[in-house]
């Protein structure tokens, strides 16, 4: 009876059968299997935050460089903005610049048109007909 009051450990026979994880034998470095497991844990997580940590930073990262090179883009397009109407002004301008240069009453008053004189006999000529030889 003494000896089932002793004996509260499973028969040493079950041992091996044990899983290594829930094993509190001494590994190699000295300490029980089961610490080196949380450690393992604990260091997992420890690389899964740094590897997401490095995944927001990146992404981030190029959010910002997005970003830039939009607002860049928007910059430069205000301007060719401001360029284009300015150009449109010029064009406005020199279109009444045209407009007036043609006016009938500037043509008017042209000294070249006032030096024209005034046709007194007219003589038409049809591609159809054949025209008349003059000797000279």
């Amino acid at each position: 009876m003494n000896e089932l009051a002793v004996s509260c450990s499973p028969p040493q026979s079950l041992v091996p059968f044990r899983r290594s994880f829930m094993s509190t034998n001494a590994g190699p470095s000295g300490m029980p299997r089961r610490l080196s497991l949380g450690r393992l844990v604990t260091q997992s997580t420890a690389l899964l935050m740094i590897c997401i940590g490095s995944l927001i930073l990146i992404l981030a990262l190029l959010i910002l460089f997005h970003e830039n090179a939009t607002a860049t883009k928007g910059y430069e397009l205000r301007g060719l903005e401001r360029e284009r109407t300015v150009l449109l002004l010029e064009q406005e301008v020199l279109n009444m610049q045209i407009a007036d240069a043609q006016a009938l009453e500037r043509l008017k008053d042209d000294p070249q048109v006032q030096s024209m004189s005034v046709l007194t006999q007219s003589h038409y000529v049809s591609p159809l007909l054949p025209q008349p030889v003059t000797k000279h």
